[in-house]
């Protein structure tokens, strides 16, 4: 069974980080769906997944919002954070062409925000990042 656009699309973008060298100079390939016991930082995890019906009269298409979160531990803490927020920008906003999405055409990927907050055991930053892909 093939998959439907959220795993295409989520599979799509994990490959285009692990193959970006400024994404994976900060986190290496730690780029997870649900982080293994005991991870080493820093590392992004993929968070929620919204689609939303994008449909015309002869074209069935999703848009989809979709978030990172870069986790950091460091005793830079924010900065890294930023800095691999920064990275995942640079990678992916308006990349389309870097990002293979099996079984669909990637028409658009928007960087859309991002927010930096302290985790609440004041150890580390989380960075969620929230991109839009249009899907076809």
């Amino acid at each position: 069974m093939a998959d439907g656009f959220a795993l295409a699309l989520q599979k799509g973008l994990r490959a285009a980080l692990v193959a970006n060298a400024g994404v994976t100079t900060l986190v290496s390939t730690r780029i997870y769906d649900e982080p293994p016991q005991g991870v080493t930082f820093p590392y992004l995890r993929f968070g929620d997944i919204t689609p939303t019906a994008a449909d015309t009269d002869t074209i069935v298409g999703v848009s989809v919002d979709i978030s990172l979160e870069a986790e950091s531990r460091s005793a830079s803490g924010r900065v890294e954070a930023v800095r691999i927020v920064e990275a995942v920008q640079a990678a992916l906003h308006r990349q389309e062409t870097s990002v293979t999405v099996t079984g669909f055409t990637l028409v658009e990927l928007i960087f859309q925000t991002h927010s930096v907050t302290r985790d609440p055991d004041g150890r580390g930053y989380t960075a969620v990042i929230v991109l839009r892909a249009l899907l076809e």
